[in-house]
Formats: structure tokens, C-alpha cells, sequence
């Protein structure tokens, strides 16, 4: 059975501005299958009857039967009998999702380092303690009791004052979001997100009921040409303090979602001035404010001084609360599942009271792992800033090079770059990259209602081969994008949010 469905009118908002020089049952299938490989239409939905669709478009049945007949013969739809017809990946595509001896496709849809190199010894270590938990029933709400202590300790070293009884240990830092969006939003409720901002998250609150308000975030850029190794810094944080406090005043949202130290995808850092304003205002209206620090630790060499988000609250009586999320991913590595929430201990007490709800422990060894890590986490981050520096001179030389038209930001930590491409057609190219062996997320992923074609977030965590092989990819498929665009909005409205 099919996991959702989607409405002809959800669909029909997905799909954009879709018409083009094709045939309208090729361009309607041809934008199917991109929402389907950009995850924007998830993997087992069941897509609106033809019939629906039709009226909806102001199309014929038969256009709609035709493009999806087209799919099923690529294997994007399955026709199931009782459940109508089913989005799904063809094989070929889940195979070529992972590198086969280096010559298979490239999946730059993650920006994400290779584990520290410390991680092994830590995992032994690990396995050699955990005899000293087996005793006990392995299920844990809240997080090892050291471990609890090792995080509040680097809060500590940051200059953040925190104790263990404001830490709760999830599974990853999806978890800890979804956790806090679900316990402290209500159906209807209003939710300012940064625009673009990291898709899972927007996910999380709209399925915790609430209505999203965006604000804008830009990225400091130059073009490719002129982007040296070491750019001058550009004025400006790349938030609007303004229009923050102006949206958060009109809209009292019950939550703000932010990322303040190097934005997911644009890379900025909000500014301590930013930092302020935006708590003062989120105070006056009782905002609850997520400060998602999952990439905060990765600085490669950003001048200034950053506390974390709380420190910049005034901390009255009856000020709207800061909750912090990290993570281990990032910076140890993506397949240890370990995350956090800290808060003020009764936001943590209603916290795990739901936690149960969705999961009853974290997991035991990747607890152990992160432990023996978190005191060394210094020489760790020195090994971070080197791959990070070496990738993002790579990225910008190899741009500079291919398409020196192309703006880049003026990146001083996290994992991408958000790379302006001068046209429209950021969708188109991603698709036709796949025809080249690459795997990238198109810019509309990361904002709503198809903003962001005119940007592509490119990983600055791979190798100089495999950052040259996608580099290629993308020059070969950017010719047909510029003449087979498929843009998800009207162009002209872009430039509002580039």
C-alpha cells in the first residue's frame, strides 16, 4: 500500500510553471520524474487519479494518461490495483546511487565528511566497555549519564553554562528536531523558517500541523572568476534583522527555526548584532527558538567571536526559551546516530516525556563512541577545518575555471557552497547531470514552491577527484539545461529571493 497521497492540488503546486516546448504529456511526465528523483514527491505516493489531474491541469485525460504511461514505462510509477498509481525509483537509479570502484555514480546529494580518523579506536574502546551496561535493560530516554556530562562540558568550553539535567540524547540531530517540533507546536500554528533552509526540518514542523512563515537568508557572493582562495570578507550577514523582527511581530509564530553558524545551504553565520535582535524580538512575543548548531563546529577560518545562540539572550524572567540541537554526524560521522537538545530543565522534562512516542532508547554503543570522542574534540576539528579548507579552495578553483559566471560565497566553514548559476535552471541541470554520472540536489529542495532555481548547493567534503568528476558532469549537462530549462516558478519571481 502506498505511504501518501497526493492531491491534484498538491501536485498541481508541485509542479510549477511545468509547460514547455515538449508535448504536454512529455513535459508533465518529465517534471513527475524530477520531483520523484529530487524526493520532493516521496518514494510509495500514490499520485492523483487521472481524471483529477486532468480537471485540475485544464488538461485532457488522455495528456495525463499518456505521462503516465511514460513513467511506468521508465519505472516511476507502479499501477497497483486498489491503490491507483505509485511513485517509485526505477532499479537502475538505486543502483547507480552508490560509487562502484570509482567509476559509478557520484551522490553529491549529501554534504558530509568521511569519519574522523579517530572514530576506529574509539568504536574498540567502546566494545570493550559496553560489558558494564549489559546488566541493564539497554533502553535509555535520556542519554548516558557521561555522555550527558561530556556534551554539557563542551557547552561549557563555548561559554555556554550548562549541566547534564539540560541535555536529552536522541537518535541524530532529525530526531531531536522532529522531537521538539511535535511537543511544542499545535496544528495551526505559525513556525518562521529561514528560506532556503535545510529540507528535513520544514518537513518535521509541517508534519507536527504547523503553517510556515519564511524569511529570507543570503550568502555573500562573488563570481567563480574572482573568487581567489582567500576572499576579502563582504559586509553583511546575510539575514535581514528588519524584516525578522517585523515577520516575527505580524506573524507571533510559536516557533523560529534558525541555523546561525554556517547555514544549510548558504553557509552564513548570523552576526552577534543579528543574534540579539532576533532573541529580543522572539522574547516580546514568546517565540520558542530551535538554534540548530549541526554544523556550527565545522569553521574552517571565520573571523570573530561566536557563542552559542542563548548567550545573546537577555535571560529575563519569562523570556521565550532557546532550545539548542547538535549533533555527532557532522563532524564524527554520518553513520554515528547520535544527537542532542539542550534546554532549560523543564523543557527537557516535557521533551522526554514525549520522546517515548516514537522511540523508547538511543542506541548503547554509538553512545559509548561519542563519549570517548566528544573529549578530543579539538584535534578533531583541526582534521575538519583541513579537509573543509582543501575542499572549498577545490570547489572555487575548479568553478572558477569551468564557469567563471557562477557566484560562490564567501565561505568560511560548514559543508557546501551555495553556488548562484546565473539562470533559472538549477532542476534542469540536476536532472541532466544524472545522465553524467551525478547525483546533486536541485536549489528548489531546500526553499517552497519551487524558489531557488537559480542556485545549486555543491559539497565541499569530497576529494579533489571526485569533486573534478562532478565539476565535469556539470559542464556537460549545462548546455541542454540552458536550452531545455524546466524551471519550477515563474523566473520572474526568482529575483526576490536571490
Amino acid at each position: 500500500m502506498p505511504d501518501a497521497q497526493l492531491t491534484a492540488r498538491g501536485l498541481e503546486i508541485l509542479l510549477g510553471e511545468w509547460r514547455g516546448g515538449a508535448a504536454h504529456y512529455t513535459a508533465l511526465a518529465d517534471r513527475i520524474r524530477l520531483l520523484v528523483l529530487d524526493g520532493r514527491v516521496p518514494v510509495g505516493t500514490r499520485l492523483p487519479a487521472e481524471r483529477d489531474l486532468a480537471t485540475r491541469l485544464t488538461l485532457s485525460r488522455t495528456t495525463v494518461t499518456a505521462a503516465y504511461r511514460e513513467l511506468r514505462e521508465a519505472g516511476f510509477v507502479d499501477s497497483v490495483r486498489g491503490s491507483g498509481s505509485v511513485t517509485r525509483l526505477p532499479g537502475p537509479v538505486l543502483a547507480l546511487a552508490r560509487p562502484v570502484d570509482g567509476d559509478g555514480m557520484l551522490d553529491f546529494t549529501k554534504a558530509a565528511l568521511p569519519a574522523a580518523t579517530s572514530l576506529p579506536a574509539a568504536a574498540r574502546a567502546a566494545a570493550e566497555e559496553l560489558p558494564h551496561f549489559l546488566p541493564d535493560p539497554g533502553y535509555d530516554l535520556v542519554g548516558l549519564p557521561h555522555l550527558r556530562e561530556a556534551i554539557a562540558e563542551r557547552y561549557r568550553q563555548r561559554g555556554l553554562p550548562t549541566e547534564p539535567g539540560q541535555i536529552l540524547v536522541t537518535v541524530g540531530a532529525q530526531q531531536a528536531i522532529a522531537l521538539v517540533a511535535r511537543t511544542f507546536l499545535g496544528r495551526g500554528d505559525r513556525a518562521l523558517v529561514e528560506m532556503p533552509t535545510y529540507p528535513h526540518a520544514t518537513e518535521s514542523i509541517r508534519l507536527a500541523g504547523a503553517r510556515l512563515v519564511p524569511v529570507t537568508v543570503t550568502a555573500p557572493v562573488r563570481s567563480a572568476a574572482a573568487a581567489g582562495p582567500h576572499p576579502a570578507p563582504t559586509d553583511g550577514d546575510g539575514w535581514d534583522a528588519d524584516a525578522i523582527e517585523q515577520t516575527i511581530r505580524r506573524a507571533n509564530p510559536a516557533l523560529a527555526y534558525l541555523i546561525p553558524d554556517f547555514h544549510n545551504p548558504t553557509g552564513a553565520s548570523m552576526s552577534p548584532a543579528t543574534r540579539e535582535r532576533v532573541l529580543a524580538a522572539a522574547a516580546a512575543q514568546g517565540t520558542i527558538v530551535i538554534g540548530d548548531e549541526t554544523t556550527g563546529d565545522l569553521d574552517i577560518d571565520r573571523p570573530g567571536e561566536y557563542l552559542p545562540l542563548p548567550a545573546y539572550g537577555a535571560n529575563r524572567e519569562g523570556d521565550a526559551p532557546v532550545i539548542l540541537i547538535g549533533s555527532a554526524s557532522k563532524s564524527l560521522w554520518g553513520g554515528l546516530r547520535i544527537g542532542w537538545i539542550r534546554a532549560d530543565r523543564p523543557l527537557i522534562r516535557k521533551l522526554i516525556a514525549a520522546k517515548p512516542a516514537t522511540d523508547l532508547g538511543t542506541p548503547m554503543i554509538e553512545q559509548l563512541v561519542v563519549a570517548r570522542m566528544l573529549p578530543t574534540m579539538q584535534s578533531i576539528l583541526e582534521e575538519r577545518r583541513t579537509q573543509l579548507r582543501a575542499g572549498r579552495d577545490t570547489v572555487r578553483r575548479l568553478l572558477a575555471e569551468t564557469f567563471p559566471d557562477w557566484t560562490v560565497p564567501d565561505l568560511h566553514g560548514g559543508l557546501a557552497a551555495w553556488v548562484g548559476i546565473g539562470a533559472p535552471v538549477s532542476s534542469a541541470l540536476a536532472l541532466g547531470a544524472r545522465n553524467h554520472g551525478l547525483l546533486i540536489a536541485a536549489g528548489p529542495s531546500f526553499g517552497l514552491d519551487g524558489a531557488f532555481e537559480r542556485f545549486l548547493r555543491i559539497p565541499i567534503t569530497y576529494s579533489e577527484d571526485e569533486t573534478a568528476r562532478a565539476v565535469a558532469a556539470l559542464s556537460r549537462a549545462w548546455a541542454a539545461s540552458l536550452t531545455h530549462p524546466t524551471p519550477y516558478a515563474d523566473p520572474a519571481t526568482l529575483a526576490n529571493v536571490v
